[in-house]
């Protein structure tokens, strides 16, 4: 796993500082770099339907975007276009462990680790993320502005992209091997690539209330709650049929507050909801699948890896009852588990040791085979 080095400030004075605030260059963040994944096998990827991928470049000076999966990059030419690939992380592990050296950052919030390869000249032109990026530079240079923050235009350049005007750039620098470049969310950037170059983003996403709530509302309707009706016995005559008064209004607040005053119904959607994954698992069910038995005497000899992507988080209101969320579902081991439960969702790699308040509870070592056949965990030997 590669390892973080700050040389100008520590982690707390950038969470402080700079975190959701403003753009920072972190110079060789990443000391003697090596890109974790080669072009070959990045265009390998793009070639698969499932992973979603992107090729930008500019035609008689007009932008243009394609969609993936792709079969060849003859006609680009050698200059002037990006291959841009979404969530390699759940498909490579090498990827995927560029993930941790940002574990100060919890998981809930990580979109995913998005790479771009650029020939000279190439990049997707300006624009403005909704998320907090750390552009990981890998092998070549290019060449990053960043503008401030505040009421810029934005139109579409294509159908499938989104550029903003141009921008003052309170950051013009140049990348090489190793840098990093936090950019938070609403600050106008541009990346040109110097000479043929890869750039590995690790993004980190908030939702919005508008789909938090959104998501509420399916998922009680899915579970079948919140269907208690208002009620207003002994109300009094009514003067103005068009009027709802503050009475009334209080009522139907208090109706909607008992739901979010529900601190398990809300721990059990926020957990559901933040760990399902927007984009596909490599998942590798087994052929020949392994009974509980198998599993834990597996766990003695080596490690559960987790596959990369997979989301796994508890929630403090209802951990200490043994309770997780593994890609939008809910799992309730009670509280013996508690320990095992919180180790399952922190570690990338499961040990006996790690699961051991859990390895005798049968709903617990049933779950845990039953994720090891599906492909969520897997032994590397």
């Amino acid at each position: 796993m590669p390892k973080l080095t700050l040389t100008d400030f520590s982690l707390e004075h950038f969470m402080q500082h700079y975190w959701q605030q403003k753009p920072v260059v972190i110079r060789q963040g990443f000391k003697k770099f090596a890109d974790p994944i080669s072009p070959e096998e990045l265009a390998g990827l793009a070639c698969e339907e499932q992973i979603d991928s992107r090729l930008v470049y500019k035609k008689r000076g007009k932008w243009q975007a394609e969609t993936g999966p792709f079969e060849s990059y003859d006609h680009l030419g050698k200059k002037g276009w990006s291959l841009i690939v979404q969530a390699v992380n759940h498909w490579s592990p090498e990827v995927a462990a560029l993930v941790g050296p940002f574990a100060f950052i919890p998981k809930w919030r990580l979109d995913d680790v998005m790479i771009s390869y650029s020939t000279p000249g190439g990049g997707v032109g300006p624009h403005i993320d909704l998320y907090d990026v750390f552009i990981c530079q890998g092998s070549g240079r290019r060449n990053w502005r960043v503008g401030d923050r505040g009421n810029h235009r934005q139109f579409a350049a294509h159908a499938a992209l989104l550029h903003t005007e141009p921008f003052e750039a309170i950051i013009d620098v140049e990348l090489d091997s190793g840098d990093i470049l936090y950019i938070p969310p609403g600050f106008p950037h541009d990346g040109v690539s110097l000479e043929t170059s890869m750039s590995f983003s690790v993004g980190f996403r908030a939702k919005s209330a508008c789909d938090m709530l959104s998501g509420l509302a399916d998922y009680v309707i899915d579970k079948d709650l919140g269907s208690t009706l208002l009620t207003d016995p002994q109300r009094p005559i009514h003067q103005q049929q068009g009027q709802i008064n503050a009475a009334d209004f209080g009522r139907i607040r208090a109706q909607l507050q008992t739901l979010l005053d529900d601190t398990t119904l809300v721990a059990d959607f926020a957990g559901s909801f933040l760990s399902k994954t927007k984009c596909g698992l490599d998942l590798q069910a087994l052929d020949d699948p392994m009974d509980a038995a198998d599993v834990l005497a597996e766990l003695q000899q080596q490690p559960l890896v987790r596959t990369g992507g997979l989301r796994c988080f508890y929630v403090d209101e209802t951990a200490a009852k043994g309770v997780c969320y593994i890609d939008g579902e809910r799992y309730a081991f009670g509280a013996a588990a508690r320990a095992a439960v919180r180790a399952l969702c922190d570690h990338d790699r499961l040990t006996s040791t790690l699961l051991r308040g859990a390895l005798k509870n049968a709903d617990f070592v049933a779950a845990l085979t039953q994720w090891v056949n599906a492909g969520y965990w897997y032994f590397e030997d």
